[in-house]
This record gives C-alpha cells, structure tokens and sequence, in this order.
C-alpha cells in the first residue's frame, strides 16, 4: 500500500472514510441480518479495528500540523468534541 502524501486533501478523504465506517457500524449493529450474535459480533470487531487503523492515521496527521476544515469532521468526532464542552 503507497503512503498517502500529508495534506489537508488527504486527511479530508481519511475523515471521509472514518465517517463511512461509523455508518457501516451503526448499520451493522441494527439493520443487518446475522446467523447469530457470533456472527454479528465478528462482523461488528473487523470494521470496528479498520476504523481504528484510520483514527489512528487521521491524529497522527493531525498532530504533525496537518489541518482540515471542522465542517469535514466525521460525525462521530463532532459528537466527542461536543460532550468535552459539555463536560468541562
């Protein structure tokens, strides 16, 4: 796999892809139809670990100084901004 280049672009498309795993997540967990809760389970582990690996390479992008619009956060990163402010 060819690293991407850091830019803004870039992490843009990486927040893309994380805000796309959250739908196939939350879809996972209430509409699709499993064998079994194994299966479910097993289903839910393979796109929860693949969402992991790009957060993981979004903040590492971040933290070099790399900086994107908050308007292209995934929702699920607005969501954890959101009840920080709450909580502070």
């Amino acid at each position: 796999m060819q690293a991407k280049p850091d830019s803004k672009h870039a992490l843009k498309d990486l927040h893309e892809e994380i805000d796309l795993f959250d739908r196939k997540i939350a879809y996972c967990q209430t509409h699709e139809k499993f064998d079994t809760e194994q299966a479910r389970a097993a289903a839910l582990q393979k796109l929860v670990t693949k969402r992991e690996a790009l957060v993981k390479s979004a903040l590492a992008m971040a933290s070099r100084g790399v900086e994107c619009d908050p308007k292209y956060l995934p929702r699920s990163f607005k969501q954890a901004a959101a009840s920080a402010k709450v909580a502070s």
